[in-house]
């Protein structure tokens, strides 16, 4: 693993870049947008591809010998393989679809990794002006202030978020809302808030104690965000309760008090 000397170095130069990034989408935000289809919801815009290219520039020119996956770059060209090399994972505008209705949902996603362990995480909403940051070790922050996940021990007082994805065919709705409608039964409440990244960066923070998405797009939908549930004392996990693989597009999050009982909901709405 990088010493603490380089992830602060790494988390220092992601920050800047992500700032920069989110300017762009600030601007956008407000705009008319220029929208193209990746699927038959799935949504890609000018503003898209402005900042994935703005932030690898930046971070080549500081990490010329590291590797780097982002997600308009990897739709175009296919799937990249994530090596042990350092490796930034990029999603440069996480909620394109928020991003294109005006709803404040949206952040750009920086994360790297280490021998395939994401060690750096920086999810950064620039409509509401929330920079959730963290490196291996050193905790998770939100505008640079300490966050925890929260304490709830009790499934019936959490609140989940989840995402329905961008599949529309049969199967998979009916699965979808099949498992929504058994959870339903077992938590406080369910919520959607389109962007798997601030989902997750919501439990690290306390605003909802669960999440889980099934299917949602690639590594750099994740790649930031688990690091910061990790140092803020969450669990991330698959949501089949074995151990979270980042290439396998399923993820789970939780506090430690609800993982074991968040499992077996999971499993039984299966």
């Amino acid at each position: 693993m990088a010493e603490n000397g380089s992830l602060s170095e790494f988390l220092t130069v992601a920050i800047d870049v992500a700032k920069q990034a989110g300017e762009v989408i600030r601007k956008g935000f407000y705009q008319t947008k220029i929208v193209e289809h990746k699927g038959s919801v799935d949504l890609v815009t000018e503003t898209d591809k402005a900042c994935e290219d703005l932030i690898f520039n930046h971070l080549k020119q500081h990490f010329p010998s590291h590797k780097f996956i982002g997600e308009e770059t990897t739709a175009a060209n296919g799937v990249s393989q994530l090596t042990d090399e350092p490796t930034w994972i990029v999603d440069p505008l996480d909620g394109t679809t928020n991003f294109v209705h005006g709803f404040p949902f949206v952040c750009v996603c920086i994360g790297l990794t280490v021998k395939k362990v994401p060690v750096v995480g920086v999810v950064y909403n620039p409509i509401m002006n929330e920079l959730f940051t963290a490196t291996d070790g050193n905790g998770a922050f939100l505008n640079g202030n300490p966050i925890k996940v929260s304490s709830h021990s009790e499934l019936v007082k959490c609140l989940l978020t989840t995402e329905a994805g961008t599949k529309r065919d049969k199967a998979t709705l009916d699965a979808t809302t099949n498992r929504i409608n058994s959870l339903l039964y077992k938590v406080r409440s369910i919520r959607m808030g389109g962007s798997c990244a601030l989902g997750l960066c919501g439990v690290a923070c306390g605003r909802n104690d669960l999440f889980y998405e099934i299917g949602f797009g690639g590594p750099w939908d994740v790649a930031a965000a688990v690091v910061i549930v990790k140092e803020a004392g969450g669990v991330i996990f698959d949501p089949s309760g074995n151990d979270f693989d980042i290439t396998a597009q399923r993820v789970a999050a939780s506090n430690p008090l609800v993982k074991d009982a968040f499992v077996e909901a999971l499993q039984q709405s299966a």
